[in-house]
């Protein structure tokens, strides 16, 4: 446990009251990342900001240690605890039993306890959008994907923006390389750039902290790229053409406000863009780029996803 209790103080942002509500988060990488686990950690200050809540925060990288973490935190009688991704859930259902008083929220995953339920963002319903409007404006007619870590959330992301491309050009390719890690950001460019080299003129990723590889590789060979996950397009205005985003502190905070008013339900709560947590982002800096027949079918699309004519794939 020695290895909880340093890194607890390291990374806890805690507010006054022995009594409070209390909420954790475990994040698979750092925080800093512009992404994935920034979009959790911002979650969890709004949850201390708008519930009073007394707050924690560590990163965890293997299954001993989201256990472990999982099992510290509940210890310490946290009432929630958020794992946020897909590899936390198995961690979650074997501590769960132990503690039933705490509930563990995994965001993405299908595993359900009496304690136990994932938050699925439905960020496919984004990426079908970006891969419309990559097939659509791509000179070359191949797209390309970098990932992380091959696990079905990410997959099917890339998945989908694959469906959305060859929605509008049945002829267009997607190519997908993984890298096997979420912070290895020379990594991340090396697949980049190879994807380019092979006549990928827009790219997508879905890498976490990694990602900063993709926007260099980008950037240095002046093609397209989606940010995921949260809004990116500020990154780099000139050629991050529109984000995938998940508005995750917000869906945090509804869960937490769920969990802390006692309406918690063990059920998959899945999350998209009727719900106001799935929006897809053009850069206003590079809206006059795309021509207007495009965006007109993207809008048409995003509709036609919003009253159920449109079916994305889901691998979640």
């Amino acid at each position: 446990m020695a290895l909880i209790a340093l890194q607890w103080h390291c990374s806890s942002q805690q507010s006054d009251g022995k009594d409070s509500f209390k909420v954790a988060l475990l994040s698979p990488g750092p925080i800093s990342d512009a992404g994935w686990n920034a979009a959790a950690y911002e979650g969890l200050m709004k949850i201390k900001e708008e519930l009073g809540a007394r707050v924690s925060q560590i990163e965890t990288k293997t299954p001993s240690e989201f256990e472990e973490a999982f099992r510290d935190y509940a210890h310490r009688g946290f009432d929630l605890v958020f794992g946020h991704g897909f590899e936390f859930q198995d961690a979650a259902a074997a501590v769960a039993p132990e503690f039933p008083n705490t509930v563990f929220i995994t965001t993405s995953g299908n595993t359900v306890r009496p304690n136990v339920s994932p938050m699925v963002f439905e960020l496919e319903e984004a990426t079908y959008l970006a891969g419309m409007l990559a097939a659509m404006m791509s000179r070359t007619g191949k797209l390309g994907a970098v990932g992380g870590m091959e696990i079905p959330p990410v997959a099917s992301t890339f998945a989908a923006f694959e469906a959305g491309a060859k929605a509008a050009n049945p002829d267009v390719q997607v190519l997908v390389s993984y890298i096997g890690n979420w912070e290895d950001v020379a990594a991340a460019r090396q697949a980049a750039m190879a994807l380019i080299d092979r006549g990928c003129d827009f790219l997508i990723h879905n890498a976490d902290a990694a990602a900063a590889g993709v926007f260099q590789a980008a950037a240095e060979r002046d093609v397209f790229v989606f940010g995921t996950n949260k809004n990116q397009n500020h990154l780099d205005p000139q050629h991050v053409i529109a984000s995938c985003v998940s508005h995750i502190p917000q869906a945090f905070v509804e869960m937490a406000r769920i969990v802390q008013s006692g309406r918690f339900e063990p059920k998959v709560y899945r999350l998209g863009m009727k719900e106001g947590v799935v929006e897809f982002v053009i850069n206003p800096e590079l809206r006059h780029r795309i021509p207007e027949d495009v965006l007109a079918r993207i809008d048409k699309a995003r509709q036609s996803i919003l009253a159920g004519d449109i079916i994305v794939p889901s691998k979640q």
